[in-house]
């Protein structure tokens, strides 16, 4: 075994996911320790996940919790270097373009820490998202880079980096790959009284929707006219806010609010969904592989070749370019998985590592 100790942080739904199948093939070679920094803190969006995807228990468990994106990314920061002169690691692995993400990398490169950063290069283009900001930042602290696409290799390049940079696939393709089986026993489409492709599936999180009641409003009008049933697992920030804004009964009316889901069922109602609607990265990029029509409601992404295929359109929070869509869109290309590697990503960043490390 190669004597290295790499300290995995993750702290969001999407991380949960995208630690699975990379742990796995670290704890061939390394000593891993994970720390659980408790962005998300409830059972649903976190303990589900490493019950459901055999994820290791952390090792620490910081409790942050909810708060402004300043005091929650501060106190990571702070209490993820406590962990990190306890311990002492060889390399810090963090995913995607959390808070998370960005405190874990700060704490690390400030105590000359090697940083590697899954995920790298992606880009957005809007600088007023906070994981456009998260992910630019890390990637500008991070020692080894393992880009998705080949579209991330050259944002990266574009922005003078090129050392350490490894094209290594999308882990999300080995944890769907590996888990997209698994998800068929689900019964969740039978508890929810449901036939394939004979509903659509919605999620809304981003703070850009659900604080503003323009844009909330505009998308629940728009799914409540166009008389569809839609199953919509709901983030807890996303109920309080369709009842702070009042529209929580409107929302009742042919909407299916449930809780937020585990992996497993998400899985099984994104793969028999007819359409989904999301603001998420991670469930636009799932819907593509999946096959399934996506409508984003954001202006941007940073998974641009779903848009590029055909497979996913960008219509924002305007309540007519959403009903157009629920209406008219069908995809207009094909589907081209390789686009996001072949499934063997986690294997590619733990062998890069060895590498490094030797």
């Amino acid at each position: 075994m190669v004597q290295m100790k790499v300290a995995t942080i993750v702290g969001a739904r999407p991380q949960f996911i995208k630690i699975a199948p990379v742990s796995r093939e670290l704890r061939r070679s390394f000593e891993e320790i994970v720390i659980h920094t408790g962005q998300h803190y409830d059972y649903e969006m976190d303990r589900i996940f490493f019950e459901q995807l055999n994820i290791p228990t952390p090792d620490y468990h910081l409790g942050v919790g909810s708060g402004t994106h300043g005091y929650q990314t501060g106190e990571m920061l702070r209490r993820i270097e406590d962990v990190l002169l306890k311990e002492k690691p060889d390399v810090v692995l963090v995913f995607g373009d959390t808070n998370s993400t960005l405190a874990g990398a700060l704490a690390a490169v400030k105590l000359h820490i090697k940083v590697a950063h899954v995920e790298a290069g992606l880009r957005s283009f809007d600088r007023r998202m906070p994981e456009e900001v998260n992910r630019v930042l890390t990637d500008h602290v991070s020692d080894l880079l393992f880009a998705p696409t080949s579209t991330a290799v050259e944002n990266l390049k574009r922005e003078g980096i090129a050392e350490g940079v490894h094209l290594t696939g999308d882990v999300m393709v080995d944890a769907l790959n590996y888990n997209i089986r698994v998800a068929e026993a689900s019964d969740i489409l039978d508890k929810l009284g449901i036939k394939p492709k004979e509903y659509l599936l919605a999620t809304i999180h981003r703070p850009e929707n659900t604080d503003s009641l323009v844009n909330l409003r505009s998308i629940i009008e728009a799914f409540v006219e166009s008389q569809e049933l839609i199953v919509f697992p709901a983030h807890p920030r996303t109920i309080n806010a369709l009842k702070r804004y009042d529209l929580y009964e409107k929302a009742s009316k042919n909407l299916m609010l449930v809780k937020p889901l585990g992996y497993l069922d998400m899985l099984k109602l994104e793969k028999n969904a007819r359409k989904i609607l999301t603001d998420s990265g991670g469930v636009q990029k799932e819907a593509y592989l999946l096959k399934v029509p996506c409508i984003t409601l954001r202006e941007t992404t940073e998974w641009v070749e779903t848009v590029d295929d055909g497979w996913n359109v960008l219509v924002g929070a305007d309540k007519e370019r959403i009903l157009h869509a629920l209406r008219e869109f069908e995809p207009s290309g094909k589907v081209h998985t390789e686009k996001f590697g072949d499934g063997k990503a986690s294997r590619r960043i733990a062998g890069i590592l060895v590498d490094f490390w030797r």
